[in-house]
C-alpha cells in the first residue's frame, strides 16, 4: 500500500492566479477557470489519478463510464473546496450559504470552558468550519504537520487581512521536537477545543487496520491517544458541500471514552473509538462520494 508521504500537494505559487480570479472578476468566475484546469490534472497528476480510480472503481464499484466522469467531477469538487476556502479566508464576498447541524454542542463545550478533541477527515471542506468556529465563542486549536502550516501561513498572508482574521482559531505545527505536546497539553488545561483530522497515516506512525467501504484500511492511532491522554470528550466534525454553494456543517454530541486499565483493555476500549470514528466517516463518504480528498493509495 502506497503511503500519505506527510504533506499535500502544491504550494502558494500555483494559488495565485485564482486569488486574482476571485478578487477581481469574482469566485463564479474562478470557477470557470477551475473547470478547464480540473481536465488538466486527470493526466498530469498520475498519482492521484490511479488511486482516486481504484476509489471509484474498486471501492465504489462503479462502472468504468461512471468511473471516468467521477475523476473530473472529483478534481472539480477538490479544486471548489480551495477556492471557497480562500475566498472566505480573504474576505470576499460569495453567494456560499452554510447550515451547522450540531452546533450547539460547540457552543456548550465553549461556554462550560471543556476541552475536546474535534475529530475531522479529508472528505469535504473541513478547512471552511473554522471561519464558522468565530461564532463559538471559545478558542479552537488546528493541529497540522508542519509543511501543511508553513503553506497554510504563505497563503494566508497573501489573502488575509487583520479586517477578516478569525480571532479565536489558533494552529498548532506537529514538529520533530515535540513541542507540540505542551501545547497540547496547555489547550486541554485552559478548557480549548482541539481539531484534527483522524485519516492519515504519517510515515513510521502506528495504525489500527478496520474494514472501511468494504476493504481493509490503516488509520492513524495518534489522534485518538490524545483522548485517552487528556480524558477528553470526543466529537466528529464535517463540512460537505451540497448543491447551489451550500455547506453543510456536521458535528455529532461529544462522548467521553472511557480509556484505561490495563494495556489490552486501553487499547479494546481505543478500538472503539476509532471504530465509532470509522463508521461516521463511512457514512459521510457514501453520502457525499465525490468529496473524498485523500488522493493517494488509501487502501492496503
Amino acid at each position: 500500500m502506497a503511503q500519505w508521504e506527510g504533506k499535500s500537494r502544491g504550494g502558494v505559487t500555483g494559488y495565485r492566479i485564482f486569488i486574482w480570479f476571485l478578487k477581481n472578476p469574482g469566485l463564479r468566475a474562478a470557477y470557470a477557470l477551475l473547470a478547464l484546469v480540473a481536465v488538466y490534472f486527470i493526466p498530469f497528476a498520475p498519482r492521484a489519478t490511479a488511486s482516486a480510480w481504484y476509489y471509484f472503481r474498486r471501492i465504489q464499484k462503479w462502472s468504468f463510464p461512471k468511473s471516468i466522469i467521477a475523476l473530473y467531477i472529483n478534481y472539480f469538487r477538490f479544486g471548489q473546496s480551495l477556492l471557497d476556502r480562500i475566498a472566505m479566508l480573504a474576505g470576499i464576498k460569495t453567494h456560499l450559504s452554510f447550515f451547522f447541524d450540531g452546533e450547539e454542542h460547540l457552543h456548550r463545550l465553549a461556554a462550560e470552558k471543556q476541552a475536546a478533541l474535534l475529530i475531522s477527515a479529508h472528505i469535504g471542506n473541513w478547512e471552511i468550519a473554522g471561519n464558522m468556529f468565530k461564532h463559538i465563542g471559545g478558542k479552537v486549536n488546528i493541529v497540522m504537520y508542519e509543511a501543511e502550516h508553513e503553506n497554510l501561513k504563505r497563503l494566508l498572508d497573501t489573502v488575509q487581512t487583520e479586517k477578516n482574521q478569525v480571532q479565536n482559531v489558533h494552529v498548532i505545527p506537529l514538529r520533530d521536537d515535540l513541542s507540540h505536546v505542551l501545547a497540547l497539553s496547555n489547550a486541554v488545561n485552559a478548557g480549548e477545543l482541539i481539531a484534527l483530522h483522524g485519516d492519515r497515516v504519517p510515515p513510521g506512525s502506528k495504525y489500527f487496520e478496520f474494514d472501511f467501504m468494504g476493504q481493509k484500511a490503516r488509520f492513524p492511532s495518534g489522534p485518538f491517544y490524545l483522548a485517552a491522554r487528556f480524558r477528553i470528550p470526543v466529537c466528529f466534525v464535517f463540512a460537505c458541500r451540497e448543491p447551489k454553494g451550500h455547506y453543510h456543517l456536521f458535528c455529532t454530541p461529544p462522548k467521553l471514552y472511557e480509556i484505561k486499565g490495563k494495556p489490552q483493555e486501553r487499547e479494546d476500549a481505543l478500538k472503539v473509538l476509532i471504530q465509532d470514528y470509522v463508521k461516521t466517516v463511512e457514512e459521510k463518504v457514501k453520502r457525499y462520494p465525490y468529496q473524498w480528498y485523500n488522493f493517494y493509495r488509501f487502501w492496503n
